[in-house]
Order: C-alpha cells, then sequence, then structure tokens
C-alpha cells in the first residue's frame, strides 16, 4: 500500500566482475522508501546475492536521512562494508539521491502550479 506521506525510489549502478550477484545483475540496485517532509529511509533494500549482505545495507541506511546528502550513508557503507561491491553501493546511493532530489524538485514545482 503507498503511503502519502513517503515515495519509493531508486539507485542503480555497474556492478564490479568476479561477485557473486554480478552473474544475476548487471548492476546493483539500491531501492528506498523515504518519508517526503523528512527525507528520512524508512526501509531500504539492495540487489546484493546474499540475505545478509541486503539486510546488512537495510540496516546501514535505515534511519538515516538524505534530504542533506548521503554523505552519512556513503561513511557507514565505506566503513563497515568489506565486500567487493562497496564502491557500487556508495554510486548506487548517489544515484538514489540524485533520484530523491527529482522527486523533491518536482513535488515542489507541481505545488506552485
Amino acid at each position: 500500500m503507498a503511503i502519502s506521506h513517503t515515495c519509493f525510489i531508486a539507485g542503480h549502478a555497474r556492478l564490479p566482475q568476479g561477485m557473486a550477484a554480478q552473474s544475476i545483475f548487471n548492476s546493483l540496485t539500491i531501492t528506498a522508501e523515504v518519508d517526503r517532509k523528512y527525507g528520512v529511509i524508512i526501509e531500504a533494500s539492495c540487489t546484493l546475492a546474499t540475505d545478509h549482505g541486503r539486510q546488512y545495507i537495510h540496516e546501514i541506511l535505515k534511519g538515516i536521512s538524505i534530504k542533506d546528502g548521503v554523505e552519512e550513508a556513503e561513511k557507514l557503507i565505506e566503513t563497515h562494508y568489506r565486500g567487493k561491491a562497496t564502491n557500487a553501493l556508495v554510486a548506487a546511493l548517489k544515484d538514489l539521491y540524485r533520484q530523491y532530489v527529482t522527486a523533491v524538485d518536482e513535488e515542489k514545482s507541481n505545488k506552485t502550479m
């Protein structure tokens, strides 16, 4: 069920060669349900190959506000995630932020019309 105070966004990045997930997907995707007003990530998921990896990234991202950028989340991933997909995760996170900014800007322009 869609909730009016949240939005669903996705960020994508290419996976490095030699990863388990790379044989299934050519890219890594991070999806997030984000509170529209405060930019807080309510739920997050990604296309890492293992449930454990997906859950770990969810736990890192949940509760972080991306309203003013993703530096905090980027630092947490770079510090705590030690898999081959670190750069792809950070790139997907930055793309997710770009999608969030676009959605917020579109929402603002629709309100002024």
